[in-house]
């Protein structure tokens, strides 16, 4: 286990720096000057030169990159070209409300999707498996932002059930917190409910035929006594799989979400940094995510052993 953890992590720091490496240079590439956005056109070239030697953007490209990489090392993710504010700071301040939007789609998309897989498993074939294979496909087809727009137009402006965007902090006021959170929650999570059910289905179908299942059917055990206590618990590691490459995507999602819903989280951060090309902004943050990613993956490898005893980590 200790090597296999030790691999994963030597792993992983390779992952991290492919990934700002490629960050690096891609946010350069984007059209537009992040100083000239600050300063505006009116500014003069003196003003202009002596700003751009400030943010070190006057050098080099790999002058630039091994400069902010051993920032990095030590803690520091750079200051924002706009604002001026660290980047580490700002994005601790904003990470409980993306956080809690991941959380809550994350949640809905289990509850939706496991019960319905199970559902569909059972009647195989007949009507009520075609109308969710049905829903399933309009959900994954389905962009996010599309039904975020449609979800604010029938809830929010025309039946006036939840506010259409702002953000109210959990500890402040819980319910008008989750009011808020329901439609962001919605349009993140009716995709990932829609793939979980899918592999949920998959896997449980491939668990009916197997002979143990048949002996606890020969036995005469109850339909549901089989599908629960014999059949999920070993189709639900397709799902952990799922549900770790998924939450990747959640976040990656939550860039347009909290746009939409004016969500004060690292996805509306991020966002406003691309428009802004608040290069330390961008870098920051997508190393964040990529962490972050890392770290999911690396706890649904550690979930497969504690779900099933048998799998044993390939190093060991």
């Amino acid at each position: 286990m200790s090597r296999y953890l030790f691999g994963k992590f030597i792993a992983s720091i390779f992952v991290l720096i492919g990934v700002s490496i490629f960050t690096f240079a891609l946010v350069r590439g984007i059209p537009g000057d992040p100083i000239r956005t600050m300063l505006g056109t009116d500014a003069s070239g003196a003003d202009y030169e002596k700003m751009k030697r400030l943010y070190g953007l006057d050098r080099p490209m790999y002058e630039q990159y091994a400069e902010w990489l051993v920032e990095v090392v030590r803690g520091n993710l750079g200051k924002s070209i706009r604002t001026g504010l660290p980047v580490g700071e700002s994005i601790v301040q904003r990470l409980p409300v993306t956080l809690e939007l991941t959380l809550l789609a994350v949640v809905l998309g289990l509850v939706i999707g496991v019960p319905a897989a199970i559902l569909a498993a059972q009647a195989r074939g007949r009507f009520t498996d075609s109308a969710l294979s049905v829903l399933v496909l309009s959900g994954i087809s389905m962009p996010g932002f599309w039904l975020a727009t449609l979800l604010v137009l029938a809830f929010s402006l025309m039946l006036r059930w939840f506010p259409p965007i702002g953000y109210i902090p959990l500890q402040e006021n819980p319910v008008e917190n989750l009011r808020r959170m329901v439609l962001p929650a919605i349009s993140l999570g009716v995709a990932f409910g829609a793939t979980t059910m899918r592999f949920t289905r998959s896997s449980l179908l491939e668990v009916f035929n197997q002979d143990y299942i048949r002996t606890a059917r020969a036995k005469g055990l109850r339909e549901r006594l089989v599908t629960y206590r014999h059949a999920l618990k070993n189709a639900l590691i397709p799902v952990v799989t799922v549900t770790g490459i998924q939450i990747g995507r959640l976040i990656g999602g939550t860039v347009i979400i909290e746009q939409i819903f004016a969500l004060p989280g690292i996805g509306r951060y991020v966002f406003d940094a691309i428009s802004q090309r608040d290069y330390p902004i961008i870098q920051g943050t997508v190393l964040f995510f990529t962490l972050v990613f890392i770290l999911v993956n690396l706890a649904v490898d550690i979930l497969y052993g504690v779900i099933d005893p048998r799998i044993k980590f390939a190093t060991d």
